[in-house]
């Protein structure tokens, strides 16, 4: 092999550790280091340090490791180069320069290191908004950019709120830890928040090429796990067997080249029955609990369709009924929407366009593509093609996503030929 061709698949491989293990690596830096931009910009000097020298001295056999060490390392001696000059910042090296001798971190510490970074970004210090995009951005990886379009705001808007939060965290020393049994139950919420916004994000994509994400859903998947075994509340298990559930589809939910299929059309045998299994076992788990939560009530309408052989044997009746009861404690614009469809497929298109409609007239969704679509699909399936047509254009216009872009043109190409 030669250098050149040594190095590029050196290169790849620094590549694929940052996709799998860059999250990683930071939450164990912000623990180490206690501050978050000093991690990132540790974060980029360990990998900017793994493209140099693994081509010469090899890939290390705990890349995570190596890059916790590299990063801390980096980020002691930019400390000390600047204490030189400020006295203030003195003391922070000498903290961290006690810890540069521990142990790699293994995979529990690292898992206990996640959990601490989500708590802190999920602190009811901060506003539910940047708790959010905190996360989204810290814990995930999501860049400003695809944080701002799943919140409908500018980048810059989003960009701000981050340094806010950060600053926040920061003034008010909130603890990175997690927090104590008295205090979690409080705090779950906010985090089970976040959590079903990174799944979402991975399960249908805001933009780019492709539909899913599946590193950011098994990402919330992972993390699911682990709250349940850190505190198994009713909600919490049932946010994991939602996530479960809606994961098992994917397999099904796009062609081999991406193209985007629709619930009623998948092939169910793609379907992850082990994936399944495990949704139903959480969701019969979460339902014998006295009380019901929003998640655990989703996770129901979903084992609803899981247990569903074909499409046709969908218990329609069953999920508006679930669909009403989801209604009655978390009044939601687009739980109005999905119930609409889920009467559309009960009582027939009429009936669904009607409660479409209504919610469209008040303004709620507005922006929201999904909206737009729905009431396009209706129209179409009554044959009222202009205002079929009409509302593709309108949902075509409100998406960035590729494969959704490509599925309403098709439809657009098939009214208007």
């Amino acid at each position: 092999m030669s250098d050149a061709t040594h190095t590029a698949a050196v290169r790849n491989t620094v590549d694929s550790v940052y996709r799998s293990e860059s999250r990683r690596v930071f939450a164990t830096l912000v623990r180490v280091l206690g501050d978050f931009d000093l991690a990132e910009e540790a974060l980029h000097e360990a990998f900017a340090s793994a493209v140099e020298q693994w081509p010469r001295d090899g890939v290390p056999a705990n890349p995570r490791a190596w890059l916790v060490s590299a990063g801390r390392f980096k980020a002691i001696d930019a400390i000390r180069r600047q204490a030189r000059f400020d006295a203030s910042i003195k003391e922070l090296a000498e903290q961290i320069d006690v810890g540069v001798t521990s142990p790699p971190p293994d995979d529990e510490t690292v898992a206990d290191d996640r959990l601490r970074l989500i708590f802190a970004c999920c602190h009811p210090a901060l506003s539910p908004e940047a708790r959010v995009a905190l996360t989204l951005r810290e814990v995930c990886g999501l860049t400003t950019e695809e944080i701002a379009r799943a919140f409908l705001i500018s980048p810059s808007t989003l960009a701000q709120r981050i340094v806010r939060a950060k600053s926040k965290i920061k003034g008010a020393r909130i603890p990175y830890l997690i927090p104590s049994p008295s205090d979690l139950p409080d705090r779950l919420d906010n985090v089970l928040q976040v959590v079903y916004l990174v799944f979402n994000e991975g399960y249908s994509a805001s933009a780019g090429e492709s539909l899913t994400r599946p590193d950011l859903s098994g990402e919330a998947i992972r993390l699911g796990r682990l709250l349940i075994e850190l505190l198994p509340e009713t909600e919490a298990i049932g946010l994991l067997a939602l996530m479960l559930l809606h994961e098992s589809r994917r397999p099904a939910r796009t062609t081999p080249t991406g193209d985007l299929v629709l619930l009623e059309e998948q092939d169910r045998s793609l379907w992850n029955r082990e994936l399944i299994a495990e949704g139903l076992a959480h969701v019969e788990r979460a339902l014998s609990s006295s009380q019901i939560g929003p998640y655990t009530l989703q996770a129901a309408i979903s084992a609803v369709h899981a247990r569903a052989a074909t499409a046709d044997a969908t218990d329609w009746a069953d999920i508006v009924r679930l669909y009403d009861l989801l209604l009655g404690s978390t009044p939601s614009p687009v739980i109005e929407l999905n119930r609409a469809v889920a009467v559309a497929m009960r009582d027939g298109p009429s009936a669904g366009l009607d409660l479409v409609d209504s919610v469209l007239s008040r303004g709620d969704l507005a922006d929201y593509h999904l909206a737009h679509a729905a009431r396009a699909d209706l129209c179409r399936r009554l044959g009222r093609l202009p205002e079929a047509i009409a509302s593709y254009q309108r949902a075509l216009s409100l998406t960035e996503q590729k494969p959704e872009r490509r599925f309403l043109e098709r439809r657009l190409t098939e009214l208007t030929d």
